[in-house]
Parts: C-alpha cells; sequence; structure tokens
C-alpha cells in the first residue's frame, strides 16, 4: 500500500510516520516543508495543480494529513488549517489515484462541554477560540469534499516528545527547574481544567487503523476519561520522584485546590492535532516555581493578571472534555493501549534529561 504522508515532521506526524514504517505492506513517501520530507512542498502556497501532478505521478492508495499548526495569528491558521486543507482535497478531486483520505482534526472543534458529559460524533461542534475555528472549517471542507475521507478528531495528545509549551509541557519543565534549583514547593496555575488525555503513539495507531478501514465522517480519537490537570500534576511529581509539595495558584496542595470548574486563573494553550488541543498553562497563568529565600518564597516569574472571566480557557473547550469513543472501537477496531502513567514518565524522560 502506497501511503503520502503530508505533516511527517510535526509531533503527531513523526509517530504516525514511525508506525507506517514498521508496517511491511506500507512504501511510505513524506511531503512537506521541512528538509526532512521526502518532497519539499508547502500546502499552504503551493499550486493544487503541482500536488495534483505529484498524486498522479505517485499513485498513493491513502494520503494522511497531519499537517497544520497550533499558533499563530488568525491569518496563519487560516493559512496552514484551512487553505492547505482546501488545496488537498482540490487536488485529490482533480488527480486519478482515487486515494483514501485520512485528515487529522481536533477535539477544539467541538468547543466547550458540559460538565461530566462525553461528547459524541454528532455533537455541534462550538469552536471557543480562532484555532478550533479553523480546523473545524478544514474539517467542512473534507466532508464536502466528496471523497473517500474519515476525520480522526484527537483530543488531547501526550508521550514522548510533548512539546513545552503544552499544559503537561509545562507542568514537566516547571519541575525540572524545581528539582534542580532545590525548590521545595511548586506552585502551578490553572490545574482544575480536565482534558481527555491520549498517548500519541495510540493516535499514530488509530491514524494506521483509518488508513485501513472504510470508516467514513467524523471518528473521536480519546481514552474516554477525563483527568484533572491538578491530578496529572500529581502523578507526574510521583513518577520524577519530586518529594516537594505541589500547589496551585490560589489554592491548596494538589488535589485540593480551588473548586470544580472554577475560572479563576485558568489559562491554557492550544494543543496540535494534531493537535494536541488542551487547557491548563499558558497565557495569563504563569508557571511559578516557588524558591524560599530567608523563609520567603520568591517567585521566579512576577504575577500576571487573570485572563476576563469571559474567556478564561484559550483552547475554547471550557473547563471539561472527554471523548466518547464507541465509533473508534467500532468501525476502526481500536482502542487506546498506553495509560497515563507511562505517557507522564516518557514526558518526564525528556524533561530529565535536562537536568
Amino acid at each position: 500500500m502506497r501511503v503520502l504522508l503530508l505533516g511527517a515532521s510535526g509531533y503527531l506526524g513523526r509517530f504516525v510516520a514511525d508506525r507506517l514504517l514498521a508496517d511491511p505492506a506500507v512504501q511510505l513517501t513524506a511531503l512537506g516543508r521541512s528538509d526532512e520530507a521526502d518532497v519539499r512542498f508547502d500546502l499552504s502556497t503551493g499550486s493544487p495543480g503541482a500536488l495534483t501532478r505529484f498524486l498522479d505521478a505517485v499513485h498513493p492508495g491513502v494520503v494522511i494529513n497531519c499537517a497544520g499548526t497550533t499558533r499563530g495569528n488568525g491569518r496563519e491558521l487560516i493559512r496552514h488549517n484551512v487553505v492547505a486543507t482546501a488545496a488537498v482535497c482540490e487536488s485529490l478531486r482533480r488527480s486519478g489515484c482515487g486515494a483514501r483520505l485520512v485528515h487529522v482534526g481536533c477535539a477544539a472543534e467541538y468547543g466547550p462541554s458540559q460538565l461530566g458529559s462525553s461528547t459524541g460524533e454528532d455533537a455541534v461542534p462550538r469552536p471557543g477560540g480562532p484555532y478550533g475555528v479553523s480546523k473545524l472549517a478544514g474539517t467542512e471542507l473534507v466532508l464536502a469534499s466528496g471523497l473517500d475521507a474519515v476525520v480522526l478528531r484527537v483530543f488531547s495528545p501526550i508521550g514522548p516528545g510533548t512539546p513545552a509549551g503544552s499544559p503537561l509541557g509545562r507542568v514537566a519543565e516547571a519541575m525540572r527547574r524545581a528539582m534542580q534549583q532545590g525548590d521545595s514547593e511548586l506552585k502551578l496555575g490553572g490545574l482544575s481544567v480536565q482534558r481527555d488525555f491520549v498517548d500519541v503513539r495510540d493516535v499514530a495507531r488509530a491514524v494506521h487503523a483509518a488508513s485501513l478501514s472504510a470508516a467514513q465522517g467524523i471518528v473521536n480519537i480519546g481514552t474516554g476519561r477525563a483527568v484533572r490537570l491538578r491530578d496529572a500534576a500529581s502523578l507526574l511529581a510521583r513518577v520524577a520522584g519530586y518529594a516537594g509539595a505541589v500547589h496551585e495558584q490560589g489554592g491548596g496542595p494538589a488535589g485540593q485546590g480551588a473548586g470544580e470548574g472554577h475560572p479563576a486563573g485558568v489559562a491554557g494553550v492550544a494543543g496540535g492535532p494534531g493537535g494536541m488541543a488542551a487547557a491548563g498553562l499558558g497565557g495569563n497563568a504563569p508557571v511559578i516555581p516557588a524558591q524560599t529565600h530567608g523563609g520567603q518564597a520568591a517567585p521566579v516569574h512576577p504575577p500576571q493578571p487573570p485572563q476576563p472571566a469571559s474567556y478564561p480557557y484559550p483552547d475554547g473547550c471550557g473547563a471539561w472534555q472527554q471523548a466518547d469513543v464507541r465509533t473508534a472501537r467500532d468501525r476502526l477496531g481500536w482502542r487506546p493501549r498506553i495509560g497515563l502513567e507511562e505517557s507522564l514518565a516518557d514526558i518526564w524522560m525528556e524533561a530529565a534529561c535536562r537536568i
């Protein structure tokens, strides 16, 4: 099976490439903007005609689109998440290869969910931020293309290679600094949000399964279990062997902080497909390792004013997200295999290498 992978150098794309390369039945070609790609091509600026000619030459049976961006202003988000997706769809329509399209979407497309609920694929998407809006626009282009296509809406991917700017990446970096400097207390902001964390290697397995299946439409990829970021931080401390106290800004020790879903001081970053979309640490809720000097706690970073209550979650996903993953089980034969503790151990292994 010939597979064309778009976005192979990104966070998710690297693991998808590894998964596909491990399958002896797959002949993989990577196309992207980096020098690591087999063929350099910028989907956001390249001609659909040129991409069509490339598809006709390679004649893949499956095209996997992991390309996109999680950062930038509105123009950049539209260019990389919408215009690029439109180019892929148009090129596939023009091409005679008849390839199946596996498009990686993001849970940020759904927007906020009701506390305690599981979001199914039939939920009406109401993205609360520009990243989610751009990803939803890309999904709608794929669904309206008439192609043999499936969209995987990935919830909050974590594991080895987790970006330092993501919520758990920032927790790990703050903990690394605290251990390196001998701090006995760690203060973190925005730990009350709850997200469905899924290991990036399980996501890669889902992409592989989708490429072999006949499933169409939208399929959620998550664990089906929301975890409070505060609890994940406490587990990471145990994994890391950090003996100090972990506190939430404005609350008690991790696990005893502010009330459920309380927006005060909660901020986050949009994760990648890509995604990686999860809220927790970032924006105006800084990570503050407390250093003790003469009995006084001196923050490394000065406190910043909290975000307006009308927009406390910069990923636009609110205080809670949890996937309904029954469709992935029934149509892809996929279930997550890697537990949260193993994912956190791999995040910490990379952070510890910098101590």
